[in-house]
């Protein structure tokens, strides 16, 4: 690990056993961050990041726990607590698979999944650990959410519309956690293909690919970054904004 910009930090990361959550706790460990990595039900996964982390000479736990559900998320923070000590960093990452519908196919349970990541999973984590944060009158809360809300995406507003008022959450709470040194900001990645990808048409992706205007599609890492620059000292001023990683697809 060569940068301890971090150091004495400890970071929660929602659904980090793999995709932009593992590369997110890499890049904080590598800061010199303590990493919580969650994760939901692939134990192996989460052991090989956390083993990976500690071969570089980081330090890492995991944690299991269904971030949608309240006692898990409960039960989640105090272990945290236990192991490594209070957040200092909190990143909501967690995500469930998406499903296109049209308007005449939707129903109220496909945008409730939604909001039960996006809405209700950050709810509960902020409210576990801004106690903590207040009292030492600072604190990093980092959103990830997606370019689709600047698009608007069609046959997809039940993701639309739950990332758009996960933004909105951002935003409020920005100004309400300001006076305490708490930032909380929101980065919009562009569709950047991990293992939830998979069966996607290579057709689809290039397409895609095509309209980015940097001509290629980004990678975990690119997220990572500005997580762990918004995690830092010198991200104190930023707060409450949308920061979009997605090579100029959205110019917001």
């Amino acid at each position: 690990m060569s940068n301890n910009g971090l150091k004495q930090q400890v970071a929660l990361v929602t659904g980090a056993s793999r995709g932009l959550g593992a590369a997110i706790v890499m890049a904080l460990a590598r800061k010199g961050a303590q990493v919580g990595i969650n994760y939901v039900s692939n134990q192996s996964r989460a052991i090989a990041v956390k083993e990976a982390i500690l071969a570089e000479g980081g330090m890492a736990e995991i944690f299991q726990a269904d971030v949608t559900d309240e006692q898990q998320v409960i039960r989640l923070c105090e272990e945290v607590r236990q192991k490594l000590g209070e957040v200092d960093i909190l990143v909501l990452n967690a995500t469930s698979h998406h499903y296109h519908y049209k308007i005449e196919e939707l129903r109220w349970e496909h945008m409730l999944e939604m909001m039960h990541f996006f809405v209700k999973s950050p709810l509960l984590l902020t409210q576990q650990v801004i106690g903590d944060m207040k009292q030492k009158k600072r604190g990093r809360i980092i959103h990830i959410g997606s370019e689709v809300f600047d698009q608007g995406i069609p046959e997809f507003s039940n993701y639309v519309a739950a990332k758009g008022a996960q933004l909105g959450l951002c935003r409020s709470w920005a100004r309400e956690l300001a006076p305490f040194g708490i930032t909380v900001n929101y980065i919009a990645p562009g569709w950047i293909p991990t293992d939830m990808h998979v069966d996607t048409p290579a057709e689809v992706k290039e397409n895609y690919r095509r309209a980015v205007p940097m001509q290629h599609m980004g990678e975990p890492a690119d997220v990572a970054s500005m997580v762990a620059f918004l995690a830092s000292e010198e991200a104190k001023f930023i707060t409450g904004q949308k920061i979009s990683v997605n090579g100029g697809n959205t110019l917001s």
